[in-house]
């Protein structure tokens, strides 16, 4: 079941491949640079912005090309692939995540930056504000530090007995956040097990979650897992360990993962195009303010449930925007 609810707004950002023309340019055309984090078999958050390009009257063959790259993960890729856009004379980049904004703004300071998702460009240095961000660059923030204590809270209302909680970092990042999840472990009376982790440890990370008596894993935002692969075998290991898990992200859930609270992607990325239009119409980037999200998803997963033995409580049955069964 799903229930649709409208956003205000609405991450991401790279690419292994040299950006490649979706569509073979002609003269007169628009030409929009853009840069996605995961793999480009996944291109589902590509399509959303397809999708948002159309709702805007940009038809991609017509009245633009999409030169389109995917950093697959790895972060110190994105430089270059800016780079390339910057060669290939686009006209807009679109991208998400702090770690592309960083490799655009060294980049360029003169091409227009759209991004699709990001946590808090102010707190991050990248924007002076979020209603005159000035320069180049604007879009769309969700403010994820506020909402990381939300969902400790809602992974504790799945299992009300639960004492003990682990929090999955991601080690290569600054982690934005992780206080706010103190302070929510805190105030919930659980002890909190922080494990900063790459991809090679997860197995003894939750090895170790196991060992302290973990009763449910967080797993806090970050691009580089955020990708079908990677986010199937955080699932299967939360299962495998008896892990009620929490995610940033519905697209964790729908890959086996127990919940997520936060923004929808799609919609944001779909609302990334109103904002390349609007640059494309001739507006100003850091003339136009970047948005917040009103509304955030809770999606549950209650085959994952039943195969964790949770009873998930009619109070979040009643409140959340999508269950998969």
């Amino acid at each position: 079941m799903k229930r649709r609810d409208v956003i205000t707004v609405l991450l991401g950002a790279a690419a292994l491949a040299r950006p490649a023309l979706a569509q073979e340019s002609r003269p007169g055309i628009a030409r929009i640079g853009f840069i996605g984090n995961g793999p480009a078999s996944e291109h589902r958050l590509r399509d959303a912005f397809g999708a948002g390009l159309r709702e805007n009257g940009l038809v991609e063959g017509r009245d633009c090309t999409v030169v389109t790259s995917f950093a697959e993960g790895e972060s110190d890729r994105l430089p270059s692939l800016v780079q390339d856009l910057v060669r290939e004379k686009v006209d807009v980049i679109v991208l998400a995540g702090p770690s592309a904004i960083r490799a655009a703004q060294s980049v360029t300071s003169t091409v227009p930056i759209v991004i699709a998702v990001a946590g808090d460009p102010v707190a991050d240095g990248f924007v002076p504000s979020l209603a005159h961000p000035g320069g180049n660059l604007t879009g769309l923030s969700m403010n994820n530090t506020e909402i990381s204590g939300k969902r400790l809270e809602l992974l504790k209302e799945t299992t009300p007995s639960m004492t003990r909680v682990a929090a999955l970092v991601d080690a290569s990042l600054v982690m934005a956040g992780l206080s706010e999840v103190e302070a929510a472990a805190h105030s919930l009376g659980l002890a909190l097990q922080v494990l900063r982790v790459t991809m090679d440890d997860l197995d003894r990370a939750f090895a170790a979650a196991q060992r302290e008596r973990a009763q449910a894993m967080l797993v806090l935002p970050t691009p580089r897992f955020n990708f079908q692969s990677r986010r199937a075998r955080l699932a299967d290991l939360a299962l495998r360990h008896g892990l009620p898990s929490m995610y940033e992200e519905a697209a964790y859930v729908r890959d086996g993962g127990l919940m997520s609270y936060g923004p929808s992607f799609e919609d944001m990325y779909r609302r990334a195009a109103v904002y390349v239009a609007k640059i494309l119409k001739g507006a100003k980037p850091g003339d136009l303010p970047i948005e917040q999200p009103a509304k955030f998803e809770l999606v549950l997963n209650l085959k994952t449930a039943k195969a964790l033995g949770i009873a998930v409580p009619q109070s979040l049955l009643a409140r959340a925007d999508e269950t998969i069964e």
